[in-house]
């Protein structure tokens, strides 16, 4: 080779940045740059003329040999160890993994093989530690994300088979997706504001959050979560790791259950020591029935609360529990509050464990209510008898108003039919025309016997009505001129010789919204009554006064009045005032009349005196409560 192009040469194999070896067709090695002098530790004279075993491995050098001879036959270049890791050995006995491409060429009619050889140790060695810690990442328990900070909404671009399992999620589900998708629509939880404050200022953070596998099963997730930060100071990624802490939670919150039904609970409980019968802990309900605070329980024993018993009386009622011979003790005892009041208690009193500590654990029953159970049972055997006794007072009153209103119907329907009776049989000899005035006579007895039977008849179905709720009461506008015209015509049959009713004045304007019939029917009662008890020859008065709210009727009579013994009786089912002893009536009429104006948010009284008379006043709404 020319000394120019032996120049040139050098020029071109220090330029190449990997470790160049030029070795002839038996191996020798002709030339070798400075990167090959690093790589394998050698100056370029020791290399020169040398064979290239000298830069391989023993074990290799029969396979090589045989390979390189293949290699000169075929005169291609290509890759060394394409689906193998090679290795250089160098001077000072350490191997080497290299990437070797070869590339045969002639000159002067010899076959010449140039070598590229790279040191891929440092390489080999990072993949092997990345391979040892992605091995790692896939064999932990727990799950593990790591996600771009770079990008976009900060994606998950790794997963552990852990995270994939916990979750249920598949693959396309969780890459290049952020997290979130794991919370579900509960978005809302307190921790997730310390989640995204750290994200933001890139740092790392502990919390615990409800998450959602892809079935939509709950799960509590204990997430740690840490930032990468490159040299630059720049966050690039941030590694989540995943407990499923679910378990833990459950226990917590049972224990949190157990703790309320402890604190809470009515009874009292109370835990103390085996040995030395200290209380430990003891619950809220026992402290405020007992009067004394924990911190003062906590220097007591049972035997500070119980009254009459020692110590070694009480330790041999209990030995029993130490020599497992019962699980359990349940006895009556007396407690003594703080006050120095004193209950009746019934303990259920058990051994137990508190971590190594044996403890004993009673649950105490106030039990004064059942201690006065007999004593409340006797007084409410004596209450009930006495209501028995009130019950059968009123059912001998009821069957005494009973045969008195059999009686009365007997009475009342009795004397009108036989006067029908006769009126009719006297009718039949009445035949001339000079009889005609005896005939009337008799007619209008009939007429009037009949319509006195139609106004008890409608007394009874009245009542009938009242008593069994079935009165629906219908409402409409009318005017009260009208309802006063109907009532005083009807009673115009009933009238006696002489009697008149005085109409009232100044009631062609005045309207009223109620049930017409009924004010008819209190009317009528009224009137009809002011007939009945006035003699003849004599005026009954009705008034009648209307303002915005009510309407007030007087009926007035000058009748026999109501005797002062009887007044208070005179609404009661029934009654009748004694002075009217001779004079037909059901005694139900004024009973019905106050429960209709009561009904219709009505009132009643009266004013009388005995052989003078008497006036009632109803007052009724203008306007009915619907």
């Amino acid at each position: 080779m020319l000394k120019q192009d032996q120049e040139i040469f050098n020029i071109l194999l220090e330029a190449v940045s990997e470790g160049i070896i030029i070795v002839d067709n038996q191996q020798h090695i002709m030339e070798v740059n400075k990167t090959t002098e690093a790589i394998f530790g050698y100056k370029k004279n020791e290399l020169i003329h040398r064979n290239l075993n000298l830069l391989l491995p023993s074990n290799y050098h029969n396979d090589h040999s045989r390979h390189f001879e293949t290699f000169i036959k075929k005169g291609k270049p290509r890759r060394m160890g394409a689906s193998k890791d090679l290795f250089g050995l160098r001077k000072d006995g350490n191997t080497i993994a290299v990437e070797v491409e070869l590339n045969p060429f002639k000159i002067y009619n010899k076959t010449y093989v140039m070598a590229l050889v790279r040191d891929v140790s440092e390489q080999k060695e990072i993949e092997k530690n990345l391979m040892l810690k992605s091995s790692a990442l896939q064999s932990a328990s727990n799950g593990i994300v790591i996600t771009d900070a770079l990008q976009h909404d900060n994606p998950i671009i790794y997963f552990n088979s852990a995270f994939q399992n916990l979750t249920g999620y598949s693959s396309q589900e969780i890459l290049n997706h952020n997290c979130r998708f794991l919370q579900g629509k509960d978005r809302d939880q307190e921790p997730l504001k310390e989640l995204r404050m750290a994200i933001k200022k890139g740092e790392s953070c502990q919390i615990t959050l409800r998450n959602y596998k892809k079935d939509g099963s709950l799960f509590w997730n204990d997430l740690y979560i840490m930032p990468i930060i490159d040299k630059k100071g720049i966050v690039t990624n941030f590694i989540g790791i995943q407990n499923d802490v679910t378990k833990r939670k459950e226990a917590e919150s049972e224990r949190n259950h157990l703790a309320t039904i402890f604190d809470e609970s009515l009874n009292e409980i109370y835990v103390f020591d085996a040995k030395t019968l200290k209380f430990i802990n003891v619950n809220y309900g026992a402290q405020k029935n007992i009067g004394y605070s924990l911190e003062e329980l906590k220097n007591m024993t049972p035997l500070n609360i119980k009254t009459q018993e020692n110590e070694t009386k009480f330790r041999e009622s209990i030995d029993v529990l130490f020599q497992k011979k019962v699980e359990k003790l349940e006895f009556e005892s007396i407690h003594e509050r703080k006050d120095g009041t004193t209950y009746p208690v019934e303990v259920h009193l058990q051994l137990s464990n508190l971590g190594d500590e044996e403890v004993f654990v009673a649950i105490i029953l106030d039990i004064t209510e059942r201690k006065n159970y007999t004593e409340k049972l006797e007084k409410k055997v004596e209450e009930r008898t006495e209501q028995l006794k009130v019950a059968l007072s009123k059912e001998k009153e009821l069957n005494k108003l009973k045969t008195q209103f059999l009686s009365l119907v007997s009475h009342e329907f009795k004397t009108p039919l036989s006067g029908i009776l006769t009126s009719s049989v006297l009718l039949s000899k009445y035949q001339l025309t000079e009889d005609q005035d005896k005939r009337d006579k008799h007619i209008k007895t009939i007429a009037d016997k009949v319509h006195y039977l139609n106004n008890i008849l409608n007394d009874f179905l009245s009542l009938e009505k009242l008593e069994t709720g079935k009165l629906n009461y219908r409402f409409s506008n009318f005017k009260l001129s009208k309802v006063i015209d109907e009532v005083i015509y009807n009673a115009n049959m009933l009238l006696k010789e002489g009697q008149y009713i005085k109409y009232p004045d100044n009631i062609d304007d005045l309207s009223l919204y109620q049930d017409e019939k009924t004010i008819v029917l209190i009317l009528s009662n009224l009137i009809n009554n002011a007939i009945m008890y006035s003699p003849e020859q004599s005026e009954i008065i009705i008034n009648v006064q209307q303002n915005k709210e009510k309407t007030t009727i007087q009926v007035k009579d000058n009748g026999i009045g109501i005797p002062l013994k009887d007044q208070k009786n005179i609404f009661e089912r029934y009654f009748r005032a004694e002075n009217v002893s001779n004079t037909q009536g059901t005694g139900i009429g004024l009973n019905i009349t106050k429960n209709h104006l009561e009904n219709l948010d009505g009132t009643i009284c009266f004013e009388s005196e005995e052989g003078k008379g008497t006036t009632f006043t109803i007052t009724i709404p203008n306007t009915a409560k619907k």
